[in-house]
């Protein structure tokens, strides 16, 4: 069984990539100690960093919203699953945390999270049972997760059947849209599985759910009709529950908010029901932003919002690697690649760079491009082959993401560091 010591303090050596291998072993509370610099050759390249004050301002400001909105925050944890980053996000004011498997909330309990939100559906006896080991290790603990189907019910009153003690799970019905992923495709479709979980004894239906990050384009006007039509849904389907009686508890959790259009769907997160509402935004890549994918999608909520530039979310997460090859002109080889760096949505951008021998880094010319990745290389071109600006091998560079979650399972830990580069602290990540 984990500790609470070898969670949030785990012993760092070689064995993790991104270790210096002339270091001996170390508590991740000692690495801030060690006098480390990321540009003075300290750790061995490539190298995923997080920077401290981007990374503290992005949990106050998401933190500060949800409150002027009125609703809360459980980040979802699969983007870091980071203990440190869990206990930050919880300290700064998040009501809870979200997880996709059962597998991350067991990390999230053990971080000491206890009101978790699974936005997924779970189906598997091992993965119910799984709960039901959480929730009575844990009596304080409160787990919720998304029903979409009759076929769900039934397998999950099939399991409670067979396992008498098991307590009564709570569940969120979920709303989902024509050729997306899980949820309700329709209202009567949706009626009627409330109905039954209602009637169920293995379930206590006690909110309403959905996901709208995967329509976003980053087009205000596309954006908003498509989140208000999603959430006139949820609120009509949220209304019959409510009418009826199909809602068990205290409150009604209504809950919704990727990273890309969380803004769109804040507002209607509190619809007036005869019961309590508590609206639930599960935005999770805020805490670290990006250099790409969702720096694109904040420029638009940041005109929504009335944001200046930098005031809202800011990117805190880099990664740096070493020119290794320029095999032919306009072409750099940089010793990074899929295996380091996210390149689901989109390739990583040039951000800085540092001659070799130099603690200070620079801006890169605008011409300077990543056109590929192999599992090992990035291909670094710019449109000048004979530019005086062109970089050395040994060169430093430091790349901006897009999509900080596909980075993050890349690596077990990341130093955190300071504006100029020392290496003040350190998380961990359990994937």
């Amino acid at each position: 069984m984990t500790t609470d010591n070898e969670l949030f303090d785990p012993i760092l050596d070689t064995r993790f990539k991104g270790y210096p291998r002339t270091q001996p072993p170390k508590r991740r509370s000692e690495i801030g100690q060690a006098g480390w610099h990321v540009l003075a050759g300290d750790l061995p390249l490539p190298l995923a960093v997080l920077k401290r004050e981007a990374l503290e301002h992005n949990l106050a400001w998401m933190q500060a919203r949800v409150r002027q909105w009125g609703i809360d925050l459980a980040p979802h944890g699969k983007t870091t699953m980071s203990p440190q980053l869990f206990r930050r996000q919880l300290d700064a004011g998040a009501w809870g945390l979200t997880f996709a498997t059962v597998t991350q909330l067991a990390v999230g309990v053990a971080a000491g999270a206890r009101r978790t939100l699974i936005a997924n559906q779970v189906v598997s006896d091992e993965d119910l049972a799984g709960i039901q080991l959480l929730l009575h290790a844990h009596m304080d603990l409160r787990v919720v997760f998304l029903v979409d189907s009759l076929a769900q019910l039934g397998l999950i009153e099939a399991w409670a059947e067979r396992h008498h003690e098991s307590l009564p799970l709570e569940v969120m019905l979920e709303i989902g849209v024509e050729g997306g992923r899980t949820g309700c495709r329709t209202q009567e479709e949706a009626v009627t599985l409330a109905t039954a979980l209602r009637q169920s004894k293995a379930v206590r239906l006690v909110g309403i759910e959905c996901y709208e990050g995967l329509a976003a384009t980053g087009e205000s006007g596309a954006d908003t009709a498509y989140a208000n039509a999603l959430m006139d849904r949820v609120e009509a389907v949220a209304r019959h529950c409510d009418t009826h009686g199909l809602f068990e508890g205290d409150e009604v959790i209504v809950s919704a908010g990727g990273s890309a259009i969380f803004d769109l769907v804040a507002g209607r997160l509190k619809p007036a029901l005869k019961a309590g509402v508590r609206g639930v935004l599960r935005s999770g890549c805020y805490v670290t932003h990006d250099h790409g994918f969702y720096k694109r999608m904040l420029s638009a909520v940041d005109q929504r919002l009335g944001c200046d530039c930098g005031e809202s979310l800011r990117p805190a997460m880099e990664v740096w690697a070493t020119v290794q090859s320029r095999p032919e002109p306009g072409l750099a080889i940089l010793a990074v690649g899929k295996r380091d760096i996210s390149f689901d949505l989109s390739l990583p951008v040039p951000i800085a760079r540092a001659a070799r021998g130099s603690l200070v880094p620079e801006g890169v010319p605008a011409d300077w491009k990543i056109t590929g990745l192999n599992d090992q290389h990035a291909y670094l071109r710019w449109d000048d082959a004979a530019s005086p600006q062109a970089p050395a091998v040994g060169d430093r560079i430091g790349l901006g993401i897009s999509h900080p979650c596909t980075t993050f399972d890349k690596w077990h830990w990341m130093p955190v560091v300071e504006e100029d580069y020392r290496v003040s602290d350190a998380v961990s990540m359990h994937f």
